[in-house]
């Protein structure tokens, strides 16, 4: 039988959770810069929106400690439920679990705080009583310290979780540049959220392709540049 993991993601076979990604947690992280953190956070959010994937939110203990969930997050998945609980594995909650159920996707691309924590309980949990695949979200999770990062991502990998970047997901997902209905907000998203690589692409819009300025740093893509990768 065929490793399920071979598989490319797709936007039909796989669904994301986003695991207390809060302030009162974001404090706590020491493995990666915040900023950067909460960046790739919203830009694998805006990764599953535009292709249209199903997305779960999950909090822990919003009023008593972490604090509600990051508006940008929020702001992508404005209908989406918040799925409250006390239990630092989401998993043991009833609710995530339906949740993951009604989606009928066996993969699922997390990121989250803590790795050390909740993201690796969850993910354990998840591949031993739900059949589950983990692709788990390296630079949009982060940990207490670089080496509780770092060993809970190889303890993951260890038994089967694979270890992705947030842009690895975006690109795994666009998969051909001709793919037209996503390319558009896919290079949106590349030029808001992927630091250089955005800039590359303002760069040969501009320079190479000569468009108007106003049309390169634009919410749209001229017709004449779309075509451009």
């Amino acid at each position: 039988m065929s490793d399920p993991r071979l598989e490319l993601l797709t936007p039909q076979n796989c669904q994301f959770i986003f695991i207390d990604q809060q302030p009162q947690m974001a404090f706590g992280v020491q493995s990666i810069d915040r900023q950067a953190l909460k960046n790739n956070t919203v830009g694998l959010a805006k990764t599953a929106r535009v292709f249209d994937v199903p997305a779960i939110i999950t909090t822990v203990e919003s009023r008593s400690f972490s604090g509600f969930t990051y508006p940008e997050l929020l702001a992508v998945f404005p209908e989406a439920p918040i799925l409250e609980r006390t239990s630092m594995n989401a998993w043991d909650d009833q609710k995530v679990r339906d949740a993951l159920a009604r989606n009928g996707r066996k993969k699922i691309v997390v990121s989250g705080l803590w790795t050390e924590v909740c993201n690796m309980t969850f993910a354990l949990s998840a591949m031993l009583e739900g059949g589950y695949e983990i692709y788990m979200v390296a630079d949009a999770s982060g940990g207490t310290s670089i080496d509780a990062h770092k060993y809970a991502m190889d303890r993951m990998v260890q038994v089967g979780a694979v270890p992705m970047t947030w842009l690895q997901v975006l690109l795994e997902l666009q998969r051909d540049w001709a793919r037209r209905d996503t390319y558009d907000a896919v290079i949106d998203i590349v030029k808001e959220h992927c630091g250089a690589y955005g800039m590359g692409v303002d760069y040969a819009y501009t320079l190479v392709h000569n468009a108007p300025e106003r049309v390169a740093h634009g919410p749209t893509l001229a017709p004449e540049v779309a075509k451009a990768k």
